[in-house]
């Protein structure tokens, strides 16, 4: 800033004031004075109310604020940008002008304006970046003067020139992983180096390796953790560890599983009872292996999860472990933590106990089968199944009994059973996908879900009761306003969504769950309720889940390929040895309450991979089939257009341009009125369209409206 362009903006901070006014104040030339006027609105720094001249957006000052706030830019779009703050009290929106070149992930600080353009809002301008982030994701495209620059994923119309040095045979529409050599003060500034080249972008499978680099997923395990995973090549069992455990070898235990899994953590063994049910559920122990301080157990630590796309998988445990001395393979003595659960003949918990133990898994059980076994169609030759499942085949009539108890209850409590509409990707040789199937979920899937919900409910008991220092699986109550807009939501579909208190009960939710299953409706009515929900995550306090409407809950079930459920085995194994509360205290507070932040920020980045992958997929999918028609779903509807989702989950947008001839109203976000021709379409109405346009690199489909 100029030192007249300084005095122009504290003359302004003292009053408004015209140009004349300014001339006359600052004793400066008339045309001197409008260039540094005009430039100084241009950048933010003025703004023009009332005839008179104010400070702008961009130099606003809260005397009730913080000097400046920590944040970390999340969102950047050409023209403004987002900034979460550090302390978690929400976010803040930058102006394009007020952004001075910050990227996504850059740790940042803001000062707020003192009059947001958007009353009520919090706006602020970026005064400095504390770490700066310098490595992106993108695609190759060209600058508006021809030159070769790169686009980041997820920052639409940003471009940075590229560096000649390490661009040499790329190309237009190539994905590529760069970093930002040069920052000016704008993002035209930017200049970036390419520094791994992936492949065009027409391909799902080249834009999700660029996903992964952009977001620094680590795909290679370091030296020192397949160091320590060697010692467990081709491993089996130590016997003299198995000596000291509960051996339950003689006992019919087996896994169910989709045919495709390599690392098996759970297995399963019932016997009825004259008054109930002994269920036990047994699985990996994998606490045994991976060991405190370890590299193993570090790496794991930072994973948190493992992470699973198309046909790939990318594990927390390098192979050796995953899928193979802690994966329960059929014919394979295993150490396991067993839950041992006693269960009345309504099927509710009477007692249980955890074990070490060591187990050998009869059968690899696969959904699929075990669903023709217990529900078999007329007619279906079963022999060879029957054959194959001989050794467990006496089990699964009584799983199905308890199963079917279990979900009486379930219901009975209100819990909810949402919709979710998950897809499978089936993938051809070259790794393309051919093909996009509704994934249904068979008795064998629920029933399994259900077993191994009783064991994580276990585990939590078992911490709370102790008072020992644990990782549970919170979901808390959704708060009152989101539930305000859901039931105003509902009530526009036609529902009868008064609830008696601002909260609704389980009961109520589950409910309207029931009475749209199955109907036009189903999919905005229960993706709805999921959205109005609280996040569920992982904490060392036990608040409970307000879903599963149960007081205890924990993950137990899946420490091959989940953090929390390895720490809670660790504090369980120690536990077990007798040691005591303050003992354990000691050792695990600090522990607990770091693997629960880790993990909840892990899954959350997981889960968001995972989605942005599919949809890469599904544009993959549907580009071969441009130009066909479809009949699907109105998913959403905003005042830019409308989401219609297809059988095969694939969701598309079409603009409402095409659907309307006026302006279009919107009303509650659940129907569109074009006031010209008196058309609207409502959540859950069909439509019929033709796919126009797919794109892969964005993970984004564009539908056309078929006119009826």
């Amino acid at each position: 800033m100029t030192p007249l362009q300084k005095n122009i903006l504290n003359a302004v901070k003292r009053r408004p004031m015209t140009l004349r006014e300014l001339q006359n104040n600052l004793q400066v030339d008339n045309s001197r004075l409008r260039t540094s006027v005009s430039a100084m609105v241009a950048t933010g720094e003025l703004s023009m109310r009332n005839g008179t001249y104010v400070p702008g957006f961009a130099t606003y000052e809260n005397a009730n604020a913080p000097e400046t706030i920590p944040c970390t830019l999340v969102k950047l779009a050409a023209r403004f940008g987002f900034a979460s703050r550090d302390d978690g009290e929400g976010d803040i929106f930058i102006p394009g002008r007020a952004l001075h070149g910050a990227m996504p992930q850059d740790k940042i600080n803001v000062k707020l304006f003192d009059h947001p353009r958007v009353e009520g809002s919090s706006e602020g301008e970026v005064v400095e970046v504390t770490v700066p982030n310098n490595r992106f994701a993108g695609t190759v495209c060209l600058s508006e003067d021809g030159r070769l620059a790169v686009e980041p994923d997820g920052c639409r119309d940003v471009k940075f020139l590229l560096a000649k040095q390490g661009s040499e045979g790329v190309h237009l529409g190539d994905k590529v992983g760069f970093l930002i050599t040069h920052r000016g003060n704008r993002h035209s500034d930017h200049r970036a180096a390419v520094v791994e080249k992936f492949g065009s972008s027409d391909y799902a499978s080249e834009c999700a390796k660029a996903i992964l680099y952009g977001r620094n997923v680590r795909l290679e395990f370091p030296p020192e953790v397949l160091e320590e995973a060697h010692a467990y090549d081709d491993a089996t069992i130590d016997p003299t560890e198995a000596a000291k455990r509960l051996d339950l070898r003689g006992i019919p235990i087996f896994t169910i599983d989709s045919a495709e899994t390599k690392d098996i953590d759970d297995a399963i063994s019932l016997q009825k009872l004259d008054d109930g049910y002994e269920l036990g559920v047994h699985i990996a122990d994998v606490s045994h292996y991976v060991r405190p301080g370890s590299a193993l157990d570090e790496e794991a630590f930072e994973r948190a999860t493992s992470i699973y796309y198309a046909d790939k998988v990318i594990p927390m445990l390098p192979t050796q472990l995953s899928n193979g001395i802690c994966s329960l393979n059929e014919g394979e003595d295993r150490l396991a933590f067993s839950c041992l659960m006693r269960l009345d003949e309504n099927g509710e918990i009477r007692s249980y106990k955890f074990v070490k133990s060591v187990i050998c898994s009869r059968v690899k059980g696969v959904y699929k089968e075990i669903n023709a076994l217990l529900e078999p169609e007329e007619g279906a030759d079963l022999t060879d199944l029957q054959t194959k499942y001989a050794a467990v085949l006496d089990q699964l009539p009584v799983m199905d009994e308890l199963y079917r108890k279990r979900l009486v209850l379930r219901k009975a409590r209100g819990g909810m059973d949402i919709e979710s509409n998950e897809a499978k990707l089936v993938m051809d040789e070259n790794g393309r996908c051919v093909d996009i199937v509704k994934r249904d979920r068979g008795t064998s899937e629920c029933m399994i879900e259900e077993f191994m919900l009783l064991a994580n409910q276990c585990a939590a008991n078992a911490g709370r009761t102790n008072k020992v220092p644990f990782v549970y699986r919170v979901h808390e109550a959704p708060d009152a306003e989101k539930m305000e807009k859901l039931s105003a939501t509902l009530l526009a579909c036609g529902l009868n969504a008064k609830f008696k208190n601002p909260i609704p009960t389980q009961l109520e939710l589950a409910a309207l769950l029931d009475e749209t299953r199955d109907q036009p409706i189903q999919i905005p009515v229960h993706t709805g309720i999921l959205r109005s929900m609280q996040k569920a995550r992982y904490a060392p306090q036990p608040l409970g889940h307000y879903g599963l409407v149960l007081a205890d809950y924990a993950h137990f079930t899946s420490p091959i390929r989940r953090y929390p459920d390895l720490a809670i085995h660790r504090i369980l194994s120690e536990m077990l040895t007798g040691a005591s509360a303050s003992q354990l205290q000691k050792d695990f507070n600090e522990f607990a309450q770091q693997a629960s932040e880790k993990s909840s920020k892990q899954e959350v980045a997981a889960v968001r991979i995972e989605r942005d992958v599919e949809d890469l997929y599904k544009a993959e999918y549907m580009h071969s089939h441009l130009g066909e028609v479809y009949t699907g779903t109105v998913a959403g509807i905003t005042p830019r257009g409308v989401f219609v989702e297809l059988d095969n989950t694939v969701e598309g947008f079409v603009p409402a341009a095409q659907l309307c001839k006026g302006e279009p109203q919107v009303i509650d976000g659940v129907s569109m009125l074009d006031p010209l021709t008196g058309k609207s379409w409502m959540l859950g109405s069909s439509m019929k369209i033709q796919v126009a346009a797919a794109d892969v690199a964005l993970g984004r489909i564009d539908f056309e409206y078929m006119v009826e």
